[in-house]
């Protein structure tokens, strides 16, 4: 099996005008999914065989579950959604650490444990699956405490749970720690979800970036990958130009 790809909704629309024919231009390119689509457009993504992939789990990445005084607000959130994903038919659930406060790092993967086991493990009866993503603290996301592949990683690990697991951002991640390829290869099995975009600036995938992403899609086919390749990236020109462009990039890797 090998994966399929799909595509961040806001990225490729924010600050545009509207793109009528978005979706289906983009389910004729190939694409098999969307993230963070507006539910709105739902039932439109599937007239046209677009499964809506991902949505929040919790509006805000500040406030997060590193904080036990957050954890009971936070699981209400977390819960409404988790009804909506599992009326809906949408397989992940993205929840957040949040902003760094007074937890250590190593405290703080406990907190974060203790508020997202109970969670997993109802999303893991309803057959969906709770995603933790860690971000760039660099650039986008200042003071975010989740902001290396081995933290998410270690909070995946306490909670035990096919409820919970990565979403790996190579373009947070490239900006935080790099080597990419050893990375995935070694947390794959923890991973469930692929976001991509050119570093630096979140851009296309294209020559004036700096990461081998045929060499990722390349050792994810190898490793037997099926889940969803996600392009999260602001297209410099075109959109549906810009679709087009990483579905082949990845579909030959």
């Amino acid at each position: 099996m090998s994966y399929r790809q799909s595509f961040a909704w806001w990225s490729f629309t924010a600050g545009r005008e509207p793109i009528p024919d978005l979706l289906p231009a983009a389910a004729e390119i190939g694409y098999r999914g969307v993230d963070f689509l507006p539910p709105e457009l739902w039932s439109p993504a599937r007239d046209v065989g677009l499964e809506p992939v991902v949505i929040d789990g919790q509006v805000s990445l500040d406030v997060g579950f590193n904080d036990a005084r957050n954890h009971p607000a936070l699981a209400d959130e977390v819960r409404r959604n988790l009804d909506t994903a599992v009326r809906e038919r949408i397989p992940f659930l993205a929840v957040n650490a949040g902003n760094r406060g007074a937890a250590s790092d190593a405290d703080a993967v406990s907190i974060c444990a203790d508020g997202l086991a109970p969670l997993a493990a109802e999303a893991a009866a309803a057959d969906v699956v709770l995603v933790l993503e860690p971000l760039n603290s660099k650039v986008d996301h200042i003071g975010n405490q989740c902001d290396r592949t081995g933290w998410a990683a270690a909070v995946v690990a306490e909670v035990g749970s096919p409820g919970l697991k990565l979403l790996y951002d190579a373009y947070h991640m490239q900006l935080m720690e790099g080597d990419l390829l050893r990375t995935v290869e070694t947390h794959l099995p923890e991973i469930a979800h692929i976001h991509t975009a050119g570093v630096p600036g979140r851009h296309d995938l294209d020559d004036r970036q700096e990461v081998n992403w045929r060499a990722i899609g390349r050792l994810l086919k190898e490793r037997g990958y099926g889940g969803f390749v996600s392009h999260e990236f602001i297209p410099r020109g075109e959109p549906i130009e810009a679709l087009r462009q990483a579905y082949a990039l990845f579909a030959t890797a």
